[in-house]
């Protein structure tokens, strides 16, 4: 026992050990096929084996078995291999042919067909009627391809001189308007002061076809009920 400050430390002891390490070398002696024998400064009497050992000794035989197993199992496809390598060379020994590579397919055109396409064999006059044919498809295809249209939502605002213009009159004569590229949408008639109202009316245009500016110009065109005309706003769809 040794004494630090004021507190005991006890350094284990482990009585058993010699008689557990005499054990294990017995017993490896016995797993090599040599005889057990006494270790030296031993003493020669049988050793007992504790529960410890014991169970240590179980450990050490399972893993040796598996261990067999294992080079067992190793050994037979190392065996199997060899008797196919063996029965490869005794075979024939001619290589394989290789089989030639089949020639490309060729590329496929990048449109559906050859507008001019390698008519050698037919006369000047089946060539053109073939070519006007392939031109004349194409162009049909090339037409069926919906063109993006570019349009605007409008809303505006028609003025009348006074409260007693005939609103109904004058949407009707708005809508009378007729323009490649316009579509006239919903009305409504919106309170401005004094009793005076004015028309709201929407619409939908084609921007390369119908601008604003003549949407005031041919609407002014009223002049007998139509004071003004305003964009109250627009956006594109």
């Amino acid at each position: 026992m040794a004494v630090l400050g004021s507190e005991a430390c006890f350094e284990p002891v482990w009585f058993e050990r010699q008689r557990f390490e005499d054990a294990e070398s017995q017993y490896q002696r016995f797993l090599i096929g040599g005889a057990p024998c006494a270790t030296k400064g031993a003493p020669t009497k049988s050793v007992e084996l504790t529960p410890e050992m014991a169970a240590r000794v179980e450990a050490v035989e399972k893993e040796n078995r598996t261990l067999r197993q294992t080079v067992s199992g190793l050994q037979s496809q190392v065996e199997a291999l060899a008797k196919r390598l063996a029965a490869l060379e005794s075979g024939s020994g001619a290589a394989a042919p290789v089989a030639e590579p089949e020639p490309a397919q060729e590329e496929e055109e990048e449109d559906d067909f050859d507008l001019f396409g390698d008519d050698a064999e037919e006369d000047d006059e089946e060539k053109e009627r073939v070519k006007a044919e392939r031109i004349a498809a194409y162009t049909d295809r090339k037409s069926k391809k919906t063109a993006v249209i570019a349009k605007s939502n409008i809303i505006l605002d028609v003025k009348p001189w006074d409260d007693e213009t005939d609103m109904k009159e004058m949407e009707r004569l708005v809508r009378t308007i007729e323009v490649d590229g316009l579509l006239w949408g919903s009305a409504k008639l919106a309170e401005v002061g004094y009793g005076i109202k004015k028309l709201v009316i929407s619409c939908v245009v084609e921007d390369d076809k119908v601008g604003t500016d003549l949407l005031e110009e041919e609407i002014t065109k009223f002049e007998d009920l139509v004071q003004s005309v305003d964009i109250a706003a627009f956006n594109k769809i």
